[in-house]
Parts: structure tokens; C-alpha cells; sequence
């Protein structure tokens, strides 16, 4: 029997990879609204239509990422203002069903991702 020690925390091997992996998935999502659903709130939802086009349009359109606002590396959430509206964006992985998360959120065949977009105010 071999044991393997890990310290606290690490991280297993090929994590890197993962992470890469979980931003393409997350990227080509955003920025084609495709491979996944795309949600707004109700604050978002009841503002008129030009306003919406021009939010949907900063996501798609957004790389203002940086280690702050994106500690993780995966490109999974995002704030943009339009007008006087701050809006953020956030990309959540749920399993094929959207009932749990995502073994897995790497792999697309099993992973639904979901894009919402909202106001601060209503997280």
C-alpha cells in the first residue's frame, strides 16, 4: 500500500489544465450565448430592449479580467455599467438536468452552464 501525503490545500495535479479548460468552455459560452442558458433577472428583464441589447452585448464583449475580480481563472463572472446601471454577470455549472452542480464543469457533456445577469442588488 502507498500512501501519498498532501499538504493542506494543494491542489491536485493537472488543476492548471482544468482551470484553462473550464475558461475556454466559459469564454466561447459568453461571448456566443451558446451551449448553455442564458438568464436574466427581473430588474434586468424590465428594462427597455435597447438597454438590454447594449448589457447582453458588454458581456459577450467583456475582458476586463483581472486577479481581483477573477481569482480563479475561469472567467465566470464579470461587472459592466451601462447608463447609470451596474450590472453583473455570472456563469454558474450545473450537472445535464440543472437539479445540482457539475461533476465535472470541464466537460461540456455533462455540465449545463448557466450565464445570469442581474443587478447587485438582487443577488
Amino acid at each position: 500500500m502507498q500512501l501519498e501525503l498532501r499538504r493542506f490545500g494543494a491542489r491536485p495535479r493537472g488543476h492548471h489544465l482544468m482551470r484553462e479548460r473550464i475558461r475556454e468552455l466559459n469564454d466561447a459560452f459568453r461571448t456566443t450565448f451558446r451551449g448553455g442558458r442564458v438568464c436574466m433577472s427581473g430588474g434586468i428583464a424590465s428594462l427597455p430592449s435597447d438597454i438590454r441589447a447594449e448589457i447582453l452585448e458588454k458581456v459577450r464583449t467583456f475582458t476586463a479580467f483581472t486577479e481581483d475580480n477573477d481569482p480563479s481563472g475561469q472567467h465566470d463572472f464579470g461587472v459592466v455599467d451601462i447608463a447609470e446601471h451596474r450590472v453583473f454577470w455570472k456563469i454558474d455549472h450545473y450537472d445535464a438536468e440543472c437539479r445540482y452542480g457539475s461533476e465535472d464543469p470541464a466537460h461540456p457533456a455533462v455540465t449545463t452552464r448557466v450565464l445570469t445577469i442581474f443587478f447587485a442588488d438582487e443577488s
